[in-house]
């Protein structure tokens, strides 16, 4: 099974020997390629869509997994049940979505050490979701595929240290691997900023709530590039890839 870059970076972040439960699976790619490596011991491959969860099912009985990974028809977390698993993943989907299955987990997460998120949009707030319900964020990462980049993180029980602005939004500098692909990010993000503060500032607008919150956060990533540039944070090349 080859994965994309995006995906193969999730699957690297899961514990060895871990009960992996893969919320929203699509085609299963993940739980297929982790017990090909054996890598984890089992995994339940879940979606809200029959569509996509056939899909999946297709693919594991191809690869002749059907041992090891079994699908589930779930709305989020609905259908996990407490100890079936030690690893949820929850990936490529809006972070508000994210934020209203983790609360549906209630029943379930206590009993899972750790969480692998990639978020699409809304980052802070499943960072804020996390630290409020005593989760402790242990890794941070970014990658870079097909124009785009994808933030993602793993965490564990236990309460984490308040977040600054900044760290809510783009992370702690000490938990990221990826920080020269994250310096290129935020370049970009304050690029745009930059240029859609232009366009407002044409049409009139430079005192619209859009503006502000731009102005808002060209600062934040000023602060946050100041502390990432730093000569005890910055990350060689060699060790990124290492």
């Amino acid at each position: 099974m080859q994965l994309s870059k995006r995906m193969q970076r999730l699957a690297s972040l899961v514990t060895e020997e871990n009960r992996l439960a893969d919320i929203g699976t699509d085609h299963g790619y993940i739980p297929i390629y982790l017990i090909q490596q054996k890598k984890i011991q089992s995994a339940l491959a879940m979606d809200i869509n029959s569509g996509p969860l056939s899909r999946a099912k297709e693919h594991i009985e191809a690869s002749g997994l059907t041992t090891y990974i079994e699908t589930r028809l779930s709305d989020g977390l609905c259908k996990l049940e407490a100890d079936e698993a030690d690893t949820v993943l929850i990936a490529g989907m809006g972070g508000m979505l994210m934020v209203s299955i983790l609360n549906g987990g209630a029943h379930c997460l206590d009993t899972v050490k750790e969480l692998i998120l990639q978020p699409q949009s809304d980052i802070q707030e499943v960072r804020r979701w996390l630290y409020r319900h005593n989760y402790r964020i242990i890794v941070e990462d970014i990658v870079f595929e097909d124009g785009k980049y994808y933030p993602m993180m793993k965490a564990i029980h236990g309460q984490d240290e308040k977040f600054s602005d900044e760290e809510l939004y783009y992370g702690r500098t000490s938990q990221q691997r990826s920080k020269e692909v994250l310096l290129s990010y935020l370049q970009k993000k304050a690029y745009d900023g930059k240029k859609i503060q232009e366009i407002l500032q044409k049409n009139g607008q430079e005192h619209s709530v859009r503006m502000k919150e731009l102005k808002k956060d060209e600062k934040r990533i000023r602060r946050f590039v100041k502390k990432l540039t730093e000569p005890s944070s910055v990350v060689s090349k060699k060790e990124e890839m290492s």
